[in-house]
């Protein structure tokens, strides 16, 4: 689960990374009654999106009059932002970050993730701050600074003061780049954390050190021990497909293509998806149902892919291990039953029972097409796309 800047700043500052003044707000008015708050003679007005590179998509704007607040903001309120990460259909801004400008002497990047191949936390830093971290690593890849973590004994006060010498920061204030990372460090461990970014860290013209942005995702299956991190979660800027995937207790990744994908096992999945490829085809979504295909279960996965109106065909993939086929089968006929479905839907099953699984099928009149393997299904899956009239393609 990502959360918005504003939101990761007020997450860091409690655990001691210091930060700019700012307000939020959700009006141009509101904007500019912020900042005459705050009071200083320059702002920065950041539209709040899950998505970087904010402002070369002019999310980000510096503003030196109230006017100029109010105009910022009304460019922003109600309209997408289009970035390279957000993709062509943009998110929509609701809501800006009003936040005093600070003299900046340099930046620096700071970043937390979880990495997989050590299984540590892994501290990835750059005196190149204010650029993507991609950018750096492509085009000054020496200014890089790595360092992992060991959990048993977590961030160790010297170990952060030779990130800081690394990035030469001024030995008065080592103290507080100390402090920063292990705030960062702390947020990340104790509220299950996937990713902390701050880019840019700032060195200011007082000698502090600021966080100028941030970025902060979460691990969903964690979520139930901090309700606190769960309520930050902004469904306006979720994909609505996934949305409602994550409500009905399923595991859904939308994507661009036209057959739908209703399997159980991340791994099947998968597969599934790749075999969709590989027979010529392009798949519409990630779905994992999980071990326990019930007919509910199966219902709530058909009304959430045909919730995609790209979707063409419906390829039902599920090996039964826990499950059993005749269950899963008659799971997959009650759903058609309640569900209006107007598009081919293929379906593959494997595993225990299997015979009585395609009895089921076969049994009930619906316009079911079969098959017994996994590239089988792909392929009458992409016919059935394909076909002029899909809905007159023999099932058997």
């Amino acid at each position: 689960m990502d959360i918005h800047e504003y939101q990761a700043k007020e997450v860091l500052s409690n655990f001691g990374v210091e930060i700019p003044a700012g307000a939020l707000a959700y009006s141009p008015e509101q904007a500019a009654y912020r900042a005459r708050e705050m009071g200083g003679d320059k702002w920065i007005v950041k539209a709040q999106v899950h998505a970087g590179g904010r402002g070369k998509a002019g999310g980000v704007k510096l503003c030196d009059t109230d006017d100029e607040i109010q105009s910022a903001c009304e460019d922003m309120f109600g309209k997408k932002l289009v970035t390279h990460q957000t993709g062509p259909e943009g998110k929509g801004i609701y809501r800006v970050y009003v936040e005093a400008a600070v003299p900046i002497d340099r930046e620096i990047y700071l970043g937390f993730v979880l990495d997989r191949t050590s299984q540590r936390i892994m501290i990835v830093a750059s005196a190149e701050g204010g650029m993507e971290i991609e950018e750096i690593s492509e085009t000054k890849p020496e200014s890089i600074v790595r360092s992992t973590v060991e959990p048993a004994v977590g961030l160790r006060d010297f170990q952060a003061r030779e990130i800081a010498f690394k990035l030469g920061i001024e030995p008065g204030l080592t103290q507080a780049m100390v402090r920063t990372l292990q705030g960062c460090y702390l947020a990340f461990r104790e509220l299950d954390a996937t990713m902390v970014e701050i880019n840019p860290l700032v060195v200011t013209g007082d000698n502090r050190i600021l966080a100028l942005d941030a970025k902060m995702t979460f691990d969903d299956n964690a979520l139930f021990r901090h309700p606190q991190i769960s309520e930050l979660r902004d469904k306006s800027q979720e994909d609505p497909r996934e949305a409602r995937a994550a409500d009905r207790g399923l595991s859904y990744v939308g994507l661009d293509g036209n057959i739908g994908c209703i399997v159980n096992g991340a791994g099947l999945a998968m597969a599934t998806m790749d075999t969709i490829k590989l027979a010529g085809g392009e798949p519409a979504n990630f779905l994992d149902i999980g071990g326990g295909a019930t007919p509910e279960r199966v219902a709530k996965a058909f009304r959430l892919v045909m919730s995609d109106e790209n979707v063409q065909a419906v390829l039902v993939n599920i090996f039964a291990g826990i499950n059993r086929c005749d269950w899963v089968a008659e799971g997959v006929v009650q759903a058609l039953k309640e569900v209006k479905v107007d598009v081919p839907v293929i379906v593959r099953l494997a595993g225990t029972n299997v015979e009585e699984g395609q009895k089921i099928l076969a049994k009930s009149g619906l316009p079911i097409i079969r098959a017994t393997t996994l590239m089988e299904a792909a392929e009458r899956s992409v016919a059935a796309w394909k076909s002029d009239h899909p809905l007159n393609l023999k099932a058997v």
